[in-house]
């Protein structure tokens, strides 16, 4: 019989499809024969790693049994026999039982009088069937490895040290004097590869002594040495500077350029954990661009386009060592270079500009994968004028790219667009086009996304942009991408000037399409009868609903039921205008509370007190997570226009005074562990951030969180220890108020027990309010004090006696807006209205320390701790502005703000803050906050 791959024209097909787990296992008595066939015995255990690479799996009990036969192979002398008996014996160890009996032969193969090829291999299984336990008694066989003057038996032992390291780190880290004696061997003798080269042919004599000429080893060594010390940030700044002097020229000590490459990569860590050494980094980078192996050059390149806030003079030799390789002849090497350039010219567009001749030569070329990358680079970095011809350029080749490669063109028109808004006819053609084309889910929703930013960002586009989606839902095959598009045609379908134009695309979907459809097409529907004044579209609306009574599903006839009852009462602020939603991670937190408290049970759950959010802040915290997503993969993303002012705006980030409610969730799950908090009730509030109160790199790191509850404030402190072989037991923080008439007592001071080096731990003091009606501004000084006991560097275990010491940190504050929690409403005006003039209070202030408006919406923000709605938090370039706030004070009281701002450049800004509430006492206390 022929075991040949399939043949089309004979019906034959390969011999591997004539087996199963089962015969194989029958087959496995050729493993006790006498003598030993070795062709026979290859065959079934290549059928063994067949079905493990096919997933099959081998119960404990088949996998033992099968272990110990392959195990009697090992009398074999043949040389390729032996090589499968070792891939089967470190696949199956994983399952098998009493694998360790099987030591003695594996250590007998590790002698140096064994051949090298059973050698390695003998390590590289030891290594799968080895525990901590056992690791001592191998460790004089496996740092003679790591020197051996073979590469291969000493990249074995390298690799399998580097892979021991997580089970047993003390035994390895005394492994570092011979990893750093295998980076500093020096290379073989020509004389010796050669002899190598020999031995990969079969018998070689045994006067000859196989040798690499390989540098591998130093790549397997600087990787095991980095494992060992990277904790110890000291010594991995030597190791740098150690193997970084006389990089890439003559008797360099490394030679290899992979070890090159992770060398940078450990320079960049360096200079991300200490910035002060960035300028001597960025010289080694700079040094490295100029080494003799092309891939040194990239590593170096993209490191040095990846500093944070480099310099366009910084980031110029990078980009023209770049620039050089787009025009290799390796296609790999062109990849990576416009990879890199992609990446930057999403940060410094400009800094690549330089590079557009050469990426213009590259659209054509015959690999889509660069040809994409150089599309969309020049997409960022084009002018205005190209942007036609590229838009003609990118239609000829969609059809030949993929969709992960289509997907990312889309989104750097998306982003095009923001920057050249006068091409948007151009672009939209180009997304409409690109509709018709084959493609995923994927695909089709960048599309979508990318027209939504047209009817976000540009206004003048936003009719065209919305027939180009009425065209996309009459042969949309996709639900989901329906669904989209029907809700955002309902929002913005009412506001244009001839919206009924849209009702009929939208009619059209409760007519052909499926349910889930159907009801978002209602819904759009039900917008217009409710946001559009004319009565005779108001009418046709009740037409068409009232159609949708009959319908076969039952949420389609419950929806237009409702909408129907909302138009004809008039009631549509609650149902359909109100486009805000409960925060659930806050309301779940809240109900836990309430349910787990037998006293609550006496009162109604007050829905008042949990937050809401409105569906763009949902929206917008989804985009920032798939921004950050696609900025770790080193994709694209789009975003809008930045905001500016007259004053430097772009200066300062926009402050926000409200936690993630997923993290303020994990903060009161946390809290409520603690035994002694548990009689404070639900977490009101906590702080938006951790406040650094040391610099990152002082020997302890500490930062500080305030957590707000119903009668206490409880300070949460994260500190780390950065100093190498020392443990801190008993950590307290000492908090003293600078003012003796606060109303606040120290209830609880609970420390961390022990803080091992690098191992951040948290330390707690809680403070009652002795005086409710008080809300207390006071500024905390606070001191570490705890028990240092040095370590022992070899097994890690500290001293039994230590010292008492203790550690000055920053000032921890307490302001009004701790005790304020942001909150969103749908409509500021409305509220302002409902909370009446009763209780309002006004004040005019000059806010000197502020450069600029913008400077002072951030400022106002962060000392009321309210939220800003109605995007009003961004100013957008005028001297006269108005924000306006929402948030609930302790206790579930909303209040409102409202601030009318001037600037002008000889008196600075002006402000007229205006604060209403359900208590004249609240008020009063906002105002003070600011004044």
């Amino acid at each position: 019989m022929s075991y040949s791959k399939r043949d089309e024209d004979s019906g034959r097909i390969g011999y591997h499809h004539y087996f199963d787990k089962t015969t194989v296992l029958q087959e496995a008595r050729v493993f006790n024969e006498s003598p030993i066939n070795a062709r026979k015995c290859r065959a079934l255990l290549t059928k063994i790693l067949y079905l493990i690479s096919l997933g099959e799996t081998f119960g404990t009990t088949e996998a033992t049994e099968l272990f110990f036969s392959v195990t009697k192979l090992f009398q074999s002398k043949d040389s390729a026999l032996r090589q499968m008996v070792y891939l089967v014996i470190k696949e199956l160890s994983t399952v098998a039982e009493d694998v360790i009996m099987v030591t003695s032969s594996l250590m007998k193969d590790m002698q140096p009088t064994s051949e090298v090829m059973y050698r390695a291999n003998a390590i590289r299984v030891l290594r799968k069937i080895t525990d901590a336990s056992m690791l001592q008694g191998l460790e004089r066989f496996l740092k003679a490895a790591i020197v051996d003057k073979n590469a291969k038996v000493s990249s074995a032992a390298l690799v399998s040290s580097y892979h021991l390291y997580g089970i047993a780190k003390e035994v390895v880290k005394r492994w570092a004097n011979e990893a750093q004696e295998a980076i500093n061997a020096k290379p073989p003798s020509a004389v010796s590869a050669a002899t190598s080269y020999m031995t990969s042919f079969g018998n070689v004599p045994a006067a000859y002594t196989a040798v690499s000429n390989s540098n591998i080893v130093q790549y397997h060594a600087l990787g095991l040495l980095y494992a060992i010390r990277q904790k110890d940030r000291m010594a991995v700044n030597k190791l740098v500077q150690a193997y970084a002097a006389r990089s890439g020229m003559s008797g360099s000590v490394l030679r290899s350029p992979f070890a090159q490459c992770l060398l940078v990569r450990y320079a960049c860590k360096v200079m991300e954990e200490d910035p002060s050494s960035t300028r001597a980094v960025y010289e080694l980078l700079e040094g490295w661009l100029r080494h003799k192996s092309e891939m040194v050059n990239l590593e170096a390149a993209k490191a040095i386009c990846e500093i944070k806030d480099a310099s366009a003079k910084e980031l110029f030799p990078a980009v023209t060592t770049l620039q050089n390789f787009l025009s290799s002849g390796k296609p790999s090497i062109k990849f990576a270079a416009i990879r890199a350039l992609n990446k930057l010219a999403m940060t410094k567009p400009a800094a690549v500009a330089p590079c557009n001749i050469d990426m213009e030569n590259m659209i054509t070329d015959q690999n889509r994968s660069i040809s994409t990358f150089a599309i969309t680079t020049l997409l960022k970095t084009g002018n205005e004028a190209s942007v036609e011809r590229l838009m003609k350029q990118i239609s000829g080749f969609m059809s030949e790219i993929t969709d992960e490669s289509k997907v990312l063109v889309v989104e750097a028109v998306g982003s095009l667009c923001i920057k050249f808004p006068a091409k948007h006819h151009v672009m939209l053609s180009f997304l409409s086009g690109a509709l018709r084309d084959d493609g995923g889910y994927d695909f089709k929703r960048a599309v979508v996304d990318a027209i939504f930013n047209f009817v976000k960002y540009i206004p003048e586009s936003k009719e065209a942009a919305l027939s180009h989606l009425c065209e996309i839902i009459e042969d949309c095959e996709y639900s989901k991408l329906s669904v989209k598009i029907l809700h955002l045609l309902g929002v913005e379908g009412p506001k244009c000037p001839q919206p009924t134009k849209y009702i009929r695309y939208i009619y059209n979907r409760v007519i052909l399409e499926n349910a889930v459809v159907r009801g978002a097409a209602v819904s759009a529907l039900a917008k217009f009868g409710v946001n559009v004044e004319d009565e005779a579209v108001k009418q046709s609306v009740k037409v068409l609903l009232s159609r949708c009574l009959d319908d076969a599903d039952d949420e389609v006839r419950d929806r237009a039921t409702m909408y129907l009852n909302v138009i004809k009462s008039g009631d549509e602020k609650g149902y359909v205008k109100d486009d805000s939603t409960y925060a659930l991670a806050y309301l779940e937190r809240q109900l836990l509370a309430y349910v787990s408290n037998p006293e609550a049970a006496d009162a109604p759950f007050d829905l008042t007190s949990v937050p809401k959010i409105s569906r763009q802040e949902e929206q917008e915290r989804g985009a920032q997570e798939q921004s950050a997503v696609a900025q770790s993969l080193g994709g694209g993303s789009i975003s809008p226009p930045a905001s500016s002012s007259n004053g430097g705006a772009g200066s300062r980030p926009s402050a926000t005074t409200a936690p993630s409610l997923d993290q303020q969730a994990i903060y009161a799950q946390k809290l409520s562990e603690v035994s002694e908090f548990t009689s404070f009730g639900p977490l009101f509030k906590s702080s938006a951030k951790p406040v650094e109160l040391t610099e990152a790199e002082t020997e302890y790191v500490v930062s500080c969180v305030k957590h707000v509850f119903a009668h206490h404030v409880v300070f949460q402190f994260n500190i780390r220890n950065t100093i190498n072989d020392t443990v801190l037991e008993d950590v307290n923080v000492l908090m003293t108020a600078e003012s003796d008439d606060v109303s606040l007592v120290e209830v609880a001071i609970i420390p961390a027990p022990q803080l091992a080096y690098d191992v951040p731990g948290t330390a707690y003091v809680a403070f009652e309010r002795t005086i409710l009606e008080e809300y207390p501004e006071c500024t905390f000084s606070s001191v570490l004090k705890f028990i240092a006991k040095d370590c022992d560097p070899t097994s890690g275990e500290p001293d039994e006696e230590g010292f008492e010491d203790e550690y000055q940190v920053e000032e921890v504050s307490l302001a009004i807006g701790d005790f304020v929690l942001p909150s969103y409403i749908p409509s500021f005006n409305k509220g302002w209205e409902d909370l009446g003039a009763e209780f309002e209070v006004v004040e005019t202030l000059a806010l000197t320390a502020s450069p600029g408006i913008q400077e002072a919406c951030n400022d106002i923000i962060a000392l009321l701790g309210m939220q800003a709605l109605e995007n009003s938090g961004a100013v957008q370039g005028s001297n006269v502005h108005t924000m306006v706030l929402s948030g609930i004070f302790i206790g579930g009281i909303r209040v409102l703000a409202r601030c009318r701002m001037t600037y002008d450049s000889s008196t600075g800004v002006t402000l007229q803050l205006a604060i209403r509430s359900a208590n004249e006492e609240v008020s009063q206390v906002l105002i003070g906050a600011i004044a």
